[in-house]
C-alpha cells in the first residue's frame, strides 16, 4: 500500500465497515461478556475448565486466531531492512524495557499508594511488553507491518530474558532503596518462555509457512489479491472473541467492584496516554516516516495482557488484588488503543514523505 502525507483524508473512509466501526463493536463486544459473566450460572467455570499455560482456552484460541492472518501479511523477504535501521530499533528497545516499565512504576505508586494489590498488579502490567494485540493496532493504523513484526519478535526475547529480573528490581529491590513496601515476585523464565511460544511462535510459524507455501504454490499475485483479503477479518473476529471471553471470565469482578475499577484505570489510563504520545513525538523527532513512527508508538504503547494476567493469577490467586488489576488492564487498553489508531490516521497529513510499506 503506497501512502502520501498529503492525501490522508480518505484513509477511514476506505476501511471496511468492520474496521470503520471497529470501536462500536469491541464496546458491543465488552458488555456481552460483562453481562454474560455475570448473569449466565457457570459459564466461568465452563471457560476455565481447560487452559493453556495459564489462560483459558477460548482465549488461547482467539489470540491465536486474532494473529495468524496479520503474520500472515508479513512480506518476510524484507525483515532484513527492518532489522538494520537502528533508528527504529534501539529507541524501541529504550522505550519498552526503560521508560514504559519505569513509568508504569511511578504512576502505580504516585496513583496507588494506598492499594498494595493493585499497584503490584498495574507493575507486572507494565513489565509484560506487546506480543500480541499490538500487532492488530498496528495494521489497522496502516504502520509498518514487518518492522512491527521484527519488534514484537525482539519484545519477546527481552521478555524471556528480562521479565523476572526487571520484577525483582520494581517490586524488591528499586522500592527498598526507595524506602517503601516490597513485594516479592516468583515467576519461572520457562512459564514466560511457554507464554511467548505459544501466543506469538505457533501463529508466527503458521504465518511465515502459509505466505512461503502459498506464493510457491499460486504466486505472490494470488496469494496477496485472492488469499490475504479472505483470510484479513478473520483477525478482527478472532480479537471480537477474544474481547467477549476475556470480559465473560472476569464479569462479575469488574462489575461488583466499579470503584477499585476506577481506581486501577486512571494510572493506565495515563500511562497509555503518555506513552504512545511520546513515543509518537520521539519518532517524529528521529525523522521517521509514518508507517515506522506508527509502528513505534504502538509497540511501546502496548501490552502482553494475557502474560500480566497469568503470572498475577500464578503468583497471588485468581481472586487476588494483582489479578484484578491485571484484568482491567485489557478492559482500559482496548478501547484507548482503538481510539488512538484513529489519532494516529488523522496525524498522518503530518508526515510528508512517501514510502511502499506493503
Amino acid at each position: 500500500m503506497t501512502t502520501t502525507g498529503t492525501a490522508p483524508a480518505g484513509v477511514v473512509g476506505k476501511l471496511s465497515t468492520l474496521d470503520r466501526f471497529l470501536p462500536v463493536w469491541i464496546g458491543a463486544a465488552m458488555v456481552l461478556g460483562l453481562l454474560a459473566g455475570r448473569w449466565i450460572p457457570g459459564l466461568e467455570t465452563g471457560l476455565n475448565a481447560v487452559a493453556v499455560d495459564g489462560i483459558s482456552l477460548p482465549i488461547a484460541l482467539g489470540l491465536l486466531v486474532m494473529m495468524y492472518p496479520v503474520l500472515a501479511k508479513v512480506r518476510y523477504d524484507r525483515l532484513d531492512s527492518v532489522t538494520r535501521d537502528r533508528k527504529l530499533l534501539w529507541p524501541s528497545l529504550v522505550l519498552n524495557w526503560l521508560i514504559g516499565p519505569a513509568l508504569m512504576f511511578a504512576l502505580a505508586w504516585l496513583l496507588l499508594p494506598d492499594l498494595p494489590e493493585y499497584r503490584t498488579g498495574l507493575i507486572i502490567v507494565g513489565l509484560a511488553r506487546c506480543i500480541a494485540m499490538v500487532i492488530i493496532w498496528n495494521d489497522l493504523a496502516c504502520g509498518d507491518r514487518e518492522a512491527a513484526a521484527v519488534l514484537v519478535a525482539l519484545n519477546s526475547v527481552f521478555q524471556v530474558i528480562m521479565f523476572g529480573a526487571l520484577g525483582w528490581f520494581y517490586l524488591e529491590i528499586l522500592p527498598g532503596w526507595l524506602g517503601l513496601d516490597t513485594t516479592s515476585l516468583s515467576v519461572s523464565g520457562w512459564q514466560i518462555a511457554k507464554s511467548t511460544l505459544i501466543f506469538l511462535g505457533i501463529p508466527l510459524v503458521a504465518g511465515y509457512l502459509t505466505r512461503r507455501l502459498g506464493e510457491r504454490g499460486k504466486g505472490r499475485d494470488w496469494y496477496e489479491t485472492r488469499f490475504l483479503p479472505r483470510t484479513g477479518p478473520v483477525a478482527l473476529y478472532g480479537l471480537l472473541f477474544t474481547v467477549v471471553v476475556l470480559f465473560a471470565l472476569q464479569g462479575n469482578q469488574i462489575t461488583s467492584r466499579p470503584l477499585d475499577v476506577a481506581r486501577i484505570a486512571l494510572p493506565l489510563l495515563v500511562y497509555f496516554g503518555l506513552i504512545w504520545a511520546g513515543s509518537y513525538a520521539l519518532g517524529k523527532a528521529l525523522g521517521l516516516n509514518y508507517e515506522r513512527t506508527t509502528t513505534l508508538a504502538f509497540t511501546a504503547a502496548g501490552n502482553n495482557f494475557e502474560l500480566a494476567i497469568a503470572v498475577a493469577i500464578a503468583t497471588f490467586g485468581a481472586t487476588s488484588g494483582q489479578a484484578l488489576a491485571g484484568v482491567v488492564g485489557p478492559l482500559i487498553e482496548v478501547p484507548v488503543l482503538v481510539a488512538l489508531v484513529y489519532v494516529s490516521l488523522a496525524l498522518r497529513r503530518r508526515f510528508t514523505t512517501t514510502e511502499t510499506t506493503r
